[in-house]
């Protein structure tokens, strides 16, 4: 006699009690404090940072919107918006540094991409940034891994300049990488997103 499997589950309960699909998420099971919280956990470089917190995607995130601020002094707070949700995805898949992402394949890639249009459409932006934004926030992004490399993850220069190709540089005068507790840098992200929201009005 033939027994049926219970299929897999693909959801996963949020604190907030939503339950996220994450084959078919949508933009009704996404909260900001639920986004806040999982980054404010999920570790950068694999957690290989100096320091006595983790840093973490959260913090990166912040960062990034900065440095993307400082790229563009007159970027709109919805592309700023953009930015600091730049990898909220990862509150539920996690940081897979980049030769994990290749290893996996693009199965990692389409998961990423469903769970960012539903965040983004949750908070009022289009499903995709425009593609000249996403370059824009992507050379944020490098400037930030280079400095977040050199600075608490062990890379020398030479191999920061090899791996992420920054540019401008002198954008990270004044910044420095901020390790907090991840309370602390929960309620930094919310509240920079509520500012965010705000401006978008």
């Amino acid at each position: 006699m033939a027994t049926t499997r219970t299929p897999a589950r693909a959801w996963q309960r949020m604190l907030s009690g939503r339950r996220l699909d994450l084959l078919d998420p949508t933009p009704f099971d996404i909260e900001i404090e639920d986004i806040a919280h999982g980054l404010a956990f999920v570790a950068r470089w694999n957690g290989q940072t100096r320091g006595d917190f983790p840093y973490s995607v959260a913090e990166h995130s912040l960062l990034v919107e900065e440095i993307y601020g400082r790229l563009q002094p007159d970027a709109s707070a919805r592309n700023r918006l953009f930015a600091l949700l730049h990898d909220a995805p990862e509150y539920v898949i996690g940081d897979m540094i980049s030769p994990v992402k290749a290893a996996v394949g693009p199965g990692y890639a389409d998961l990423d991409k469903r769970l960012a249009a539903a965040i983004h459409i949750r908070f009022g932006l289009p499903a995709h940034p425009p593609e000249a934004e996403k370059a824009r926030i992507k050379a944020a992004d490098r400037v930030s891994a280079w400095f977040e490399a050199t600075r608490i993850a062990g890379f020398s220069k030479t191999e920061a300049d090899r791996y992420f190709k920054p540019s401008r540089l002198e954008l990270m005068e004044g910044i420095e990488v901020t390790l907090r507790p991840p309370r602390d840098v929960r309620q930094a992200f919310v509240a920079r997103h509520e500012e965010l929201i705000a401006q978008c009005r």
